[in-house]
């Protein structure tokens, strides 16, 4: 049994430690469940731990918007109280308050 504790939640706003991007979490991975190739696309010197959560992400930069899979190690909180912009967020979420996205439905 998995017993892994996720440490940031659905809605909040998070950055990448190593890259110049932050985005909104909108799903969970108790553990590493993409690809292999994805993850043997990583350089191995950077590859994260696969045991730990990973959070898919409505993520921007300076020059576009997109979804990432980042892994728990790889994130901090962002508390810059600043929205992101991704086009997609009215769809899952309401507007931002307190610096995190409520989500437009219910979990079961």
């Amino acid at each position: 049994m998995i017993r892994t504790r996720a440490k940031y939640h659905l809605g909040q706003v998070v950055r990448h430690k190593k890259h110049p991007f932050r985005g909104v979490i909108f799903d969970v991975d108790p553990e590493f469940a993409n690809t292999e190739e994805w993850y043997e696309s990583i350089p191995e010197e950077s590859r994260p731990i696969k045991g730990q959560p990973f959070y898919h992400l409505l993520a921007e930069n300076d020059q576009s918007y997109y979804v990432a899979y980042v892994s728990e190690q790889n994130l901090v909180a962002d508390y810059s109280g600043e929205p992101v912009d991704h086009p997609d967020i009215p769809d899952l979420f309401g507007p931002f308050e307190n610096g995190t996205y409520p989500l437009h439905f219910q979990l079961n």
